[in-house]
């Protein structure tokens, strides 16, 4: 297609708070695409042919070059179309030089502006078509979120899950149809929240407090081992914070997470940053679905888990950035599959507490280079009337990059 694809958003205020220059694109149109609702938020006036999205709608983006040829076509979005919209799928299925943005001010301008938060402060999260529990990583005392949803259900939701979580005293406010004759808000404590599902179009402002005795997670690695579910397979606190440290978690990284027993690596690495990807492989059916909990507890709910012994179970998994090995060292070919697999400058790391693992460690360190660290961690226990330190098996760990 010559002519771009020319995606204008539009919001809740309809043709009345268009541009001159939204407008002009939406006159001169030979096809309208959008939802209905936005279609008839255009004048009849307006000659283009009008075609609603289909359900699914993501093969109709795809072909949308194609179903249209040598007509000017224009999507209508939902206010700023990169920001969770349609725009932003378009320019991923088109590329940026076939699609052509106009926007609107988005939702979270709109009600950044009207509860007087900085948007620069403000914490957006994405829960369109996700799991609600991507709130939890972000939902720490103190902070200011916007939640944008699929429907007016979320604000129910997020008062459940953050009522569940020992933040019932946090503060949400349901900003409805803003930039509309019909915007309004409501407001309302997590653990009493008062109100029906208010409308489809809705943001969900969170001032995130604590419940007293709560005790809020951190996103650093090192969570205190009872927030896991486990069967004694944890790589344990301390030596959890090492391991993932020298994993050196990066935004938009992927991280294979072999042998995952409780999945806590994978789940703090994935923590780290919104964007962080990891793949837990645990040949106990028991323990991986342990790991799907704990993950979506843990808010991070798109951890791939996958049932299977390494290395077999590693065959078409896409590329790692980091591989960490906590279990099976012994197996026949495990490091080297992990070895081959890993990009140009990406880390393994592989953690040992038997002679027979430590014998492996030493064997790659000798062929591969890198660093061996012995972790030894002591705890205070009661003997009798006062105090000993009680030592936990010393861990061997092997760590280098690629």
């Amino acid at each position: 297609m010559s002519t771009p694809i020319v995606v204008v958003g539009i919001g809740a205020d309809g043709w009345d708070g268009l541009s001159p220059r939204a407008r002009r694109a939406v006159e001169d149109a030979d096809v309208l695409r959008g939802s209905a609702r936005q279609l008839a938020l255009v004048p009849d006036g307006v000659p283009a042919e009008r075609v609603p999205w289909p359900s699914p709608m993501a093969p109709a983006l795809a072909s949308l070059t194609t179903d249209h040829p040598g007509r000017r076509v224009v999507v209508l979005a939902s206010g700023d179309p990169m920001l969770s919209g349609v725009g932003t799928s378009l320019v991923r299925l088109h590329g940026a030089g076939a699609v052509e943005v106009v926007p609107h001010p988005s939702s979270v301008t709109l009600a950044c502006a009207r509860l007087g938060w900085a948007v620069e402060d403000t914490q957006v999260v994405s829960v369109v078509g996700r799991p609600v529990e991507l709130v939890v990583p972000h939902a720490t005392p103190g902070r200011r979120l916007l939640v944008l949803g699929s429907d007016g259900t979320t604000p129910a939701a997020v008062a459940r899950l953050l009522t569940e979580r020992g933040l019932g005293a946090s503060r949400l406010t349901a900003l409805a149809q803003l930039g509309g004759p019909a915007e309004r808000a409501v407001a309302g404590t997590a653990a009493a929240w008062p109100h029906a599902d208010p409308d489809p179009l809705v943001v969900t402002a969170v001032e995130v407090a604590a419940d007293p005795g709560t005790v809020p997670l951190p996103t650093v690695p090192g969570l205190p081992d009872d927030a896991y579910a486990h069967d004694g397979q944890l790589t344990k606190r301390d030596v959890r914070a090492v391991t993932l440290a020298r994993l050196a978690p990066l935004p938009g990284q992927l991280l294979w997470d072999v042998g995952a027993g409780a999945g806590s690596i994978g789940v703090e690495w994935m923590r780290v940053h919104p964007s962080c990807r990891a793949v837990a492989v645990e040949s106990s059916a028991e323990r991986a679905a342990r790991i799907a909990q704990n993950a979506v507890r843990l808010g991070v709910p798109g951890l791939q888990v996958v049932e299977g012994r390494a290395p077999a179970a590693l065959a078409g998994l896409p590329t790692p950035d980091a591989v960490f090995v906590g279990g099976g060292l012994t197996g026949e070919g495990l490091l080297d599959t992990c070895w081959a697999a890993l990009r140009p400058g990406g880390r393994l790391v592989a953690n040992a507490v038997t002679v027979e693992g430590e014998a492996v460690l030493a064997e790659w360190r000798a062929r591969a280079g890198g660093e061996l660290t012995r972790l030894s961690v002591a705890r205070a226990t009661p003997v009798g009337g006062y105090t000993g330190w009680r030592p936990a098996m010393p861990v061997t760990i092997w760590s280098v990059t690629r």
